[in-house]
């Protein structure tokens, strides 16, 4: 019995020392460079699936497969490795839904959820692999505050001149869930919007992915 303390106190010494420190960052690499991102512990459905798809390499060799510059850049359907030119991508995923955690605004940078829309999907559940990272465009004060009435919100001081300076996608708030931004590499972002698509928004040459956990 004596030594039963010990080794309880060893082994939960391990598991802290294992357990990573501060938020999970994950690695996106690209073409054009690596985008670093930090998910958001606020939302732990989002961050553990993203977490465990990376882990099992899920998105190696996947495509950003829909390019809107001004917008967002997404990808994550698996369905689209191997994809062969001109085929129309976005209806693929792992099987299943993640539950929504809205609340995040929609900032240049940071990493989203898609879904499908409309009467099918009334909870707003998110794609389980697909996801998006917005570009978007700096706002103004005004249309902020008219859209934001409109949904029946606020920005605070701070959000606000964040979408001034920085820019972003506010039509999408409170109807998408953000699940964490990216902190380096923000410039890619614009190099793979401007990126020459067809009609449906495919890239004409197509954007590999690998994404991979940095702790």
């Amino acid at each position: 019995m004596r030594h039963t303390i010990p080794l309880i106190i060893v082994c939960i010494t391990l598991l802290l020392a294992c357990k990573p420190s501060g938020p999970r960052m994950a690695a996106i690499e690209t073409e054009f460079g690596t985008m670093k991102v930090e998910l958001y512990d606020e939302t732990p459905l989002h961050r553990d699936n993203f977490i465990k798809l990376a882990d099992e390499g899920y998105y190696d060799d996947l495509l950003f497969h829909r390019i809107m510059q001004g917008f967002m850049i997404q990808g994550g359907d698996p369905k689209s490795k191997n994809a062969a030119p001109g085929a129309r991508l976005g209806m693929g995923g792992p099987g299943y839904l993640v539950d929504a955690e809205i609340g995040a605004p929609h900032f240049k940078g940071c990493l989203a959820a898609a879904r499908t829309g409309g009467a099918s999907n009334p909870q707003k559940k998110s794609s389980g692999s697909q996801y998006y990272i917005v570009q978007g465009r700096p706002q103004q004060r005004a249309s902020l505050e008219r859209m934001a009435q409109s949904k029946g919100f606020t920005y605070n001081e701070a959000q606000i001149a964040k979408y001034e300076k920085l820019g972003g996608t506010p039509g999408l708030d409170g109807d998408y869930t953000v699940f964490g931004e990216v902190v380096e590499g923000l410039e890619i972002i614009d190099k793979l919007a401007a990126v020459e698509t067809d009609s449906a928004d495919r890239p004409l040459i197509d954007r590999k992915m690998k994404v991979r956990m940095l702790n």
